[in-house]
């Protein structure tokens, strides 16, 4: 099982962002990494269709023979990943908006998220905003159009600067100093977002938490691949091809790239 690979799957192209994270932290794993970018986003689907393709892209990881599956997408764990935990015996790893750093740390009491609507609406992201947030106000913008816009390769585009320019000016008007990334796509959108906000609004998105807490359970599981040579990794689109290859182009981690029907 230790050299058995490491599963990730997401609603597209976004999941890579935590993919690299990953890859930078565990350079001796293996990976296999699935977009799901024929059904994306998940983000405006119903809670019943959000589980029915978490499922699907959990057996076709099982199929590669993955020893742990990361959830690296926000709404497919915030609406799928307590009953993948009770149907299937991997451990699974998910991924949710960072709101408990935000609330720790600001100074303005004003914190924004930017997030799909599968994951503001969701049970568990209500329940970990109520449990840190109290006196905090949270400005929860669903980010409608922006997943469209990075899987067509957009993110750099007209489209996209006037899409999340207004999304993000109100938060400037009500003075947050921390944006919480609530999506795996919005990484992608930092260099973006930097030039709308001041160098006094941190952003928060998971990346790295993610990767430490796949770590982690690795160690614990005893699970952890003990060769000293760099991993293989294999990524995987439904889809048109094109948009992962884009996005993937500045990594310097050896990888093959597919289309698969999943």
């Amino acid at each position: 099982m230790q050299q058995q690979p490491i599963g990730i799957f997401d609603s597209g192209v976004g999941g890579t962002s935590i993919w690299k994270e990953i890859t930078r932290l565990l350079p001796q794993e293996d990976t296999i990494y699935l977009a799901d970018s024929k059904y994306a986003p998940y983000g405006k689907r119903s809670k019943t269709e959000i589980l029915e393709l978490s499922i699907k892209n959990t057996e076709k990881l099982l199929e590669f023979g993955c020893k742990i599956i990361v959830v690296a997408c926000n709404t497919a764990t915030t609406n799928a990943i307590k009953e993948l935990r009770a149907t299937y015996q991997v451990p699974f790893i998910g991924i949710e908006p960072a709101i408990k750093p935000a609330a720790i740390r600001t100074k303005t009491k004003k914190v924004g998220v930017l997030a799909t609507k599968g994951t503001l609406s969701s049970e568990l992201f209500a329940k970990t905003s109520d449990q840190y947030t109290r006196n905090i106000e949270v400005l929860e913008v669903i980010g409608t159009g922006l997943v469209e816009l990075i899987e067509d390769g957009k993110i750099d585009s007209p489209e996209m600067y006037a899409l999340l320019n207004s999304y993000i000016d109100p938060m400037i008007k009500k003075n947050i100093d921390y944006l919480v990334l609530g999506c795996s796509h919005y990484p992608y959108l930092i260099p973006v977002l930097q030039k709308m906000l001041s160098d006094q609004v941190m952003i928060i998105d998971s990346g790295q938490a993610v990767a430490k807490q796949t770590k982690t359970i690795l160690e614990t599981l005893n699970l952890l691949n003990p060769k000293s040579q760099k991993g293989t990794h294999s990524l995987y689109t439904n889809s048109n091809i094109g948009p992962l290859e884009e996005i993937l182009k500045s990594t310097d981690v050896d990888y093959t790239l597919g289309k698969l029907d999943f």
